[in-house]
Parts: C-alpha cells; sequence; structure tokens
C-alpha cells in the first residue's frame, strides 16, 4: 500500500511540475504574460480549495482504492488537456483539472498512512511517501529542457503528454496494488457525504489546529510560489535553461530527504522547536536568494531552503493526525489542504504580478522572507495549544 500510494503521489509531483521547466516555451507559444502565466501556475490550487473539504469527507467514507485511482486519472486527464492547450482559457482549465483530482491523492494519502501504520510507524512512512512529489519534480526538471525536448523537436505539447502518460500508467498501477484495510470493510460508518460535513466545525473547534492552518497556508505560499517560479528566478540571473531546471531540482531533492530525515529524528515535545527553525533558515535563504547569482554558494542557499521549507511538511500533518484522530484524518486533511492551496494560489499569482509591475523577483522573494519570519513567531504558540488540542478531541 505504501508503494502503491508512494506511485500515486509521484505521478502527481510529474505532472503538476511540468509546466515550471517550459515557462518560457510555453508562455512564447501561447502569448502570455508572467501575470496570466501566474494566474495558470495557481488555477488548480485555486480549484483544489473547494474540491479539498468535500473529498475529505468521501476519503473518510469510501474506499481509498477508488478515490485514490480516481484522483489520479483526473491528473492524467489534466496533463493531457496541457498538451493539446491552444490559448490562455484552455490551459487554464486544463490546469484547474488537477484541481478536482489533487486532493483525492494528498489527503488520501495521510488517510492510508493512519489507518495502514501505528503511531510509531506513521513519521518514518509519511516522509517514505512525501518524497515522491519531490522526486517526481526533479525527474521533470533535470529532464524537459535537457532529455525531452531536444528529443521531441522542441515540443513543449509532446514532453506534457510524456508527463500525462506516466500518470495513467501509475492509476493503473495503483487499482492492481491497492486493497482495503480489514478495519474498513464493515466499520459500519455512514455514506451520506452532507451528514459526514459535521466533523469540519468539530475539528475548527480545536486551538491546535487553528494556529496550524495558518502556518499551512504560509508554508504553501512560499513553496507554491518558489516551486513554479525558481527555474524563471535562475534565469532571470542569467544562468541558460538547461542549467536552470537542474539547479531548480536542488531545493526539490533536499526537500525530498528532509521530508525523509526530519520526522524521524524530531521527537513530539520537539516539533514546535523544529517548525520554528525551519521557517527562520526558510527566510534567510530566500533573502541571500536576492544577492546570489551562481557559485557554490547558491548551491548551498537553495539546498537549505529546499531542506528547511519542505522538510517541517510532514511534522505539520503529523500534528493534525494527532490531533484530530485516525477517523477523522480524511476531514483533517482536507482542512489542510484547503487553508494551505488557499496559499498555493497566492504564491505564483503574487510572484508573477511583482515581478511583472517591478522588473524581477527581488521584491517578491523579500516579502516571501519576512512572511517566514512571521511564521515562526506563530509556530511558537502550537505549545500553548497542544495540550488543549487533546482535551478538545478526548
Amino acid at each position: 500500500m505504501l508503494a502503491g500510494v508512494w506511485l500515486a503521489y509521484f505521478s502527481f509531483g510529474v505532472v503538476q511540475g511540468g509546466i515550471p521547466p517550459l515557462v518560457t516555451p510555453v508562455s512564447q507559444d501561447l502569448g502570455l504574460s508572467r501575470s496570466a502565466m501566474g494566474t495558470v501556475l495557481g488555477a488548480w490550487p485555486f480549484v483544489y480549495i473547494l474540491v479539498a473539504i468535500p473529498a475529505g469527507a468521501l476519503i473518510d467514507r469510501f474506499s481509498l482504492r477508488l478515490t485514490i485511482a480516481s484522483g489520479v486519472a483526473l491528473i492524467a486527464l489534466s496533463g493531457l488537456l496541457r498538451s493539446i492547450a491552444t490559448d490562455y482559457p484552455t490551459m487554464l482549465i486544463a490546469v484547474m483539472v488537477f484541481g478536482i483530482g489533487g486532493p483525492f491523492i494528498s489527503i488520501g494519502a495521510p488517510k492510508l498512512i493512519s489507518i495502514w501504520f501505528n503511531a510509531h510507524q506513521r513519521g518514518r512512512a509519511m516522509g517514505i511517501y512525501l518524497t515522491a512529489p519531490a522526486l517526481g519534480r526533479i525527474l521533470v526538471l533535470s529532464t524537459s529542457n535537457s532529455i525531452l525536448m531536444p528529443m521531441f523537436g522542441y515540443s513543449w505539447r509532446w514532453t506534457l503528454s510524456v508527463f500525462s502518460g506516466v500518470a495513467l500508467a501509475t492509476a493503473i498501477v495503483w487499482l492492481i496494488l491497492a486493497k482495503e484495510h480489514p478495519s474498513r470493510e464493515n466499520d459500519g460508518q455512514s455514506k451520506d457525504l452532507w451528514g459526514s460535513m459535521k466533523v469540519f466545525p468539530e475539528l475548527l473547534n480545536i486551538p491546535l489546529i487553528k494556529i496550524t492552518l495558518l502556518i499551512v497556508l504560509g508554508m504553501f505560499l512560499f513553496n507554491h510560489g518558489t516551486n513554479n517560479w525558481m527555474p524563471a528566478i535562475l534565469t532571470d540571473k542569467g544562468i541558460s535553461f538547461s542549467r536552470a531546471g537542474a539547479l531548480a531540482a536542488i531545493p526539490v531533492a533536499m526537500g525530498a530527504v528532509g521530508a525523509v530525515v526530519v520526522p524521524q529524528i524530531v521527537k513530539p515535545n520537539n516539533r514546535r522547536k523544529m517548525l520554528v527553525i525551519g521557517f527562520l533558515v526558510t527566510a534567510c535563504t530566500s533573502g541571500a536568494l536576492i544577492i546570489l547569482s551562481s557559485g557554490p554558494f547558491l548551491w548551498i542557499d537553495l539546498a537549505l531552503q529546499g531542506l528547511a521549507s519542505r522538510g517541517i511538511m510532514p511534522i505539520i500533518m503529523l500534528i493534525l493526525i494527532d490531533a484530530a484522530g485516525s477517523k477523522k484524518t480524511g476531514a483533517a486533511g482536507g482542512l489542510y489542504f484547503t487553508s494551505g492551496e488557499i496559499g498555493g494560489v497566492l504564491g505564483p499569482v503574487l510572484l508573477g504580478i511583482s515581478s511583472d509591475l517591478l522588473g524581477g523577483f527581488n521584491s517578491g522573494l523579500l516579502v516571501l522572507a519576512a512572511m517566514c519570519i512571521l511564521l515562526a513567531l506563530a509556530s511558537t504558540a502550537l505549545r500553548n495549544s497542544s495540550e488543549k488540542a487533546l482535551i478538545a478531541r478526548n
């Protein structure tokens, strides 16, 4: 089951990461400004916001095998529609389709972990599956401009269609591998979606979850903004397209390492400290990216940024699982990703608009650094809320 959900999340990263390394040829071919491309990059998180909560309720009530398979099939469709888009509206719609399928994967994955693994195994299992989207994006960043584009006569359409094929193959493999946990086969839960929605107000009454959702919003704003625009940020420094793609893979790769290592070495009573440190390091690396243009210091900065900003993601999800309980993990995941993808929309859009208005990404990076400092301060409140969260849940 862990291998299957890893593959599903891998295809998520492949399709989601398909456009960023191809921003320049896609924008030139479709006649899109950076502001317009920013809205395209932020289109799927916008739809995700609307779908995440009902998707979380559905995942708590229905088969993970079918819900995750549906999600992977929809992101494969999104990849295909991107490859045949002819203008701004058709590309926008193509990316929006991803936002319908994505929640069933990213919310279904922690639900699967909470069911199939005990409390001592969850950190390691979550760290393992969180490497999947990162490795998917690394594959895309490292092969798009250096291998696939030359192979297909520099056709970004054929390149994106390959990524769609990866997702379609993954959906088939998932259906072969997946099975239902015995505890869910006859759990007697109601299949009424609207009746199950009452769990969301209950979760929002937990102070820990309220604070965590605010932190999640800022974390996603930073990660989505930098993930989508990093190749362009680097090319603005005079770096070639193929080399910028390789350098942009550094924070993604180190994020994958952080997702595996951090949840295993950080004890539950040290999670708050880890968040504070992670956000402060992220703030420093964002500011340093303004002045660094090449060389080993740029590589180190990108590596630290990925390790810090992506490494704390499983920590926050573990906090939510503990606060909500395994039976409500789907609903908690719905809230997590609804809040997060608000930031997922704002990140790419704001960086794109600020680049057009101010002639570059430096001002946007400075704002992101300031935001991370504020998130570090917000993280200090988690310790005082954790005991209240446990009391409310019990």
